[in-house]
């Protein structure tokens, strides 16, 4: 069976006429095409594709769609802080999912009979080493960064699971428009402990698709140095692309500590969100913990700017 939901909304849907060796999808996001490469196992003419199943060739209203959820083996997982997991499951045989900019998946899990299900947005196996061309990333593999919470109920059950065993994993969800990155020239980013993660595949996006952006800038807030993730990554990055900069904000810092100290504030905003034209195009993103947005925003409308400027990643 073939199944894929194209930019979320157009079903195909077809039980193949034969057994079908290697299934490939291509996507050319910049032309809006998708190709579906299917090698059959046998060298057998085809005098159709096979037989068309419910809801083929049709359109899905994303709010009628539902979650659809697939199970996905745990293929490796490594520390990225003291509390923080980095975790790739692989999609099942056949199956290829590309998580649009921007976009969250849901985690689904049994915990102790109860069946718990979280938002998690994917990330990147690494900031640096995989910049490229978002159409030519890997669609058979998934990561996500999350942060343990001991006296959690589920994130303690994600740290136990061990390679090889499965997981399930919805169809993306999320309402960022990819059209408002490919318009910015200034980009801002504040960010609070894992509230970075829908910053990483927007900051690949935008730095190797955009050829109009002059500046995309991190405001990175933690508690302690060690609570910060990817500094090394962030900190090359800047170094190598001279559009990208970031900046680090703790609020526990030990007495060695020279950067920017304290909580998100009028202040440090204000000194952050700074236009490299008065009349560039800019947007600002935010994610972290609710009062960190909510104060995020009430500070970004008093430096009044407008609502189309802001996005907050809610899931």
């Amino acid at each position: 069976r073939l199944g894929a939901a194209v930019s979320c909304k157009y079903c195909v849907y077809i039980k193949c006429r034969t057994t079908v060796h290697v299934f490939i999808v291509q996507v050319s996001e910049k032309v809006g095409k998708v190709e579906f490469i299917l090698k059959k196992k046998e060298t057998l003419p085809w005098k159709k594709l096979g037989q068309p199943l419910q809801s083929h060739n049709s359109f899905v209203k994303p709010a009628d769609r539902g979650l659809f959820f697939r199970k996905c083996k745990l293929i490796s997982k490594s520390s990225v802080s003291h509390d923080t997991r980095l975790l790739c499951v692989m999609l099942p045989p056949g199956t290829h999912l590309q998580v649009p900019v921007g976009c969250h998946l849901y985690l689904k899990r049994t915990v102790t009979g109860t069946e718990i299900v979280k938002p998690y947005t994917p990330v990147m196996s690494s900031l640096v080493t995989e910049f490229k061309d978002p159409s030519h990333n890997d669609k058979t593999h998934i990561y996500f960064m999350i942060k343990i919470y001991p006296s959690g109920l589920f994130t303690p059950v994600l740290d136990c699971i061990c390679v090889g065993e499965y997981i399930s994993v919805s169809n993306p969800e999320g309402n960022f428009i990819k059209t408002q990155a490919e318009e910015v020239e200034d980009l801002f980013l504040l960010a609070a402990g894992t509230g970075f993660t829908p910053m990483v595949k927007l900051l690949n996006y935008v730095l190797t698709s955009s050829s109009i952006l002059r500046t995309a800038k991190l405001m990175f807030f933690n508690k302690t140095e060690d609570d910060i993730l990817w500094r090394s990554q962030l900190e090359e990055l800047a170094t190598n692309d001279s559009r990208f900069d970031v900046q680090f904000v703790l609020s526990e810092p030990n007495k060695a500590w020279t950067g920017k100290q304290g909580k998100i504030s009028f202040p440090l905003v204000s000194q952050f969100v700074k236009r490299s034209k008065d009349d560039s195009k800019m947007l600002i993103c935010i994610c972290g913990p609710l009062p960190f947005m909510e104060q995020g925003i009430q500070i970004l409308q008093d430096l009044g700017t407008s609502c189309e400027e802001i996005h907050c990643f809610r899931a």
